[in-house]
């Protein structure tokens, strides 16, 4: 007789759940597997993912205090849960997508083949213009004709499959209910970046497009973006020799231990196969954590390390006695928060002259390039938050989207984006509302440990095992928003992004 369902058993046996498949994932993606296998997973832990599982968590939620802590458990299990009803009938399309992204390969018309995987990497170090047009073309056709139609039918189910469970109003809505988090609000908010910022970018970017890609904004695709902000003129200042070795000391500096005392185990080598965007795959929370990252050369790759370091620090310091929904669940704008926090140490000339090749003269060249990298991404990522508000919205129709995608992403930043990535440039469950809240986090956060613990902050030993003990082992318990106010008193806004990219491009 099978053991009935009960909160305690979803959280023992979905953390079982949980495990088996960051594990696969990480397998997979990290090349060592040559596709996921995840529906066997699913089928093992189908008792904690069936309706009975939903209805279970939509009763703790319904039936706990608002405001108290059974509430707050109650919501994450209730977003797992919902979920999970998408992830477990939506799993085949999720291996045909990372078996066609393995294999699939493109194919130039002069007969260059690259691995879909390496086009960003091949397009980011080209510096032949006519040569990242002829990729992205190819690129872009064959996104067009295979995998657009795979991921536009995954976000239509993932959408209808959500709506029929009957939470709230709408995708939207069920997403606003369960996240915590207002998107009309994050949405006006990137609306006014957008306006608000439009003048500067008007200024820099037209002139920084044509200093260093000798080309003129209008002119230029996403492609062209991408070896834009790999920024080779600085490579020599960023070996890769020393990106592991220095970072490392960086973080020894500051009272961490790099690795978790062997938790924490770096993937950073090249490897077929291996996804080219980096990433940390959390397999048992805290005690084994993978930091998986394919080099693409210069200051991107130390960025990206110290990227996946933050995940890794946070989910190898959480507390273990936290219940599994704070440690596995909760707001990602917490964990991408510490991610941006660490990353953008490559915004601190300090930090930078200290760990880095650069030196003092060349770092005010170097943070004008940060800061105009740091305003593009920021004004790329409000207007994916707006175009997604309408593509799980359900206002307009799924045919329309693709027009809406080039008008938005094309008018924030001025490069010529391609209908054909309408459906692929998205970030699944509005997880690029919690890339803009952890901007802002990190921002409001960086200004916090500058006044506590001085501008080096990040070589103070006193810091690091604060950070441990009222960040890190604080798992996602709390939204970012209420850690926010918890640790600097403050709410979150665009505002300390603005005056620190003012400081950087002056």
């Amino acid at each position: 007789m099978s053991e009935p369902l009960s909160i305690e058993r979803l959280r023992r046996e979905g953390e079982r759940f949980l495990q088996e498949l960051s594990r696969e994932f990480y397998e997979s993606l990290s090349g060592q597997k040559g596709t996921a296998e995840l529906q066997p997973i699913y089928q093992r832990h189908r008792a904690i993912m069936s309706e009975d599982a939903l209805e279970l968590a939509r009763e703790a939620f319904v039936g706990s205090a608002e405001g108290s802590g059974e509430r707050r458990s109650a919501r994450v299990l209730l977003d797992w849960q919902t979920e999970s009803q998408s992830s477990r009938q939506l799993a085949p399309l999720d291996e045909r997508e990372i078996a066609w992204e393995t294999d699939a390969v493109v194919r130039t018309p002069e007969g260059h083949e690259i691995p879909f995987q390496r086009t960003s990497i091949e397009l980011g170090n080209s510096v032949d213009r006519h040569e990242r047009a002829t990729i992205e073309k190819a690129r872009s056709a064959l996104v067009e004709k295979e995998l657009a139609p795979m991921k536009k039918e995954r976000y239509q189910r993932e959408r209808d499959i959500t709506e029929k469970i009957g939470l709230a109003d709408g995708y939207n809505a069920t997403w606003e209910l369960l996240s915590g988090i207002s998107l009309t609000a994050l949405h006006d908010e990137c609306a006014a970046f957008l306006r608000d910022t439009q003048p500067v970018w008007d200024d820099i970017a037209p002139r920084t497009v044509k200093r260093v890609l000798g080309m003129a904004l209008r002119e230029t695709t996403r492609a062209d973006a991408l070896a834009l902000f790999r920024a080779r003129e600085f490579d020599q200042f960023f070996p890769a020799a020393d990106m592991e070795t220095n970072i490392r000391a960086q973080v020894a500096e500051m009272g961490i231990d790099p690795e978790a005392h062997g938790r924490i185990r770096f993937d950073t080598g090249e490897r077929e196969g291996k996804r080219s965007r980096a990433f940390c795959a959390p397999v048992a929370v805290p005690d084994e954590v993978y930091l998986v990252l394919r080099p693409h050369g210069g200051q991107t790759d130390w960025n990206t390390l110290l990227h996946e370091l933050g995940h890794a620090l946070h989910f190898a310091y959480m507390r273990p006695d936290h219940p599994m929904e704070f440690r596995w669940m909760g707001d990602n704008s917490v964990t991408e928060g510490f991610a941006m926090l660490f990353d953008h140490l490559m915004q601190d000339a300090g930090w930078l002259t200290r760990y880095t090749g650069l030196e003092r003269k060349q770092a005010p060249e170097f943070l004008r390039s940060a800061g105009f990298e740091e305003l593009h991404f920021l004004r790329r990522y409000c207007a994916k938050l707006i175009y997604e508000t309408q593509l799980y919205g359900g206002a307009i129709s799924w045919d329309a989207l693709p027009d809406l995608y080039v008008e938005l992403l094309t008018g924030a930043t001025g490069f010529q984006y391609a209908r054909a990535d309408a459906f692929v440039d998205v970030d699944p469950r509005y997880y690029s509302a919690r890339y803009l809240r952890a901007w802002q986090y990190q921002a409001l956060l960086t200004e916090t440990l500058v006044e506590r613990f001085d501008a080096d902050w990040w070589r103070n030993p006193r810091c690091g095992p604060w950070m441990v003990e009222q960040l890190f082992g604080e798992a996602q318990r709390e939204l970012a928003h209420e850690q926010a106010q918890r640790v600097a008193r403050k709410s979150l806004s665009f505002a300390p992004l603005v005056r620190s990219i003012e400081r950087m491009i002056g």
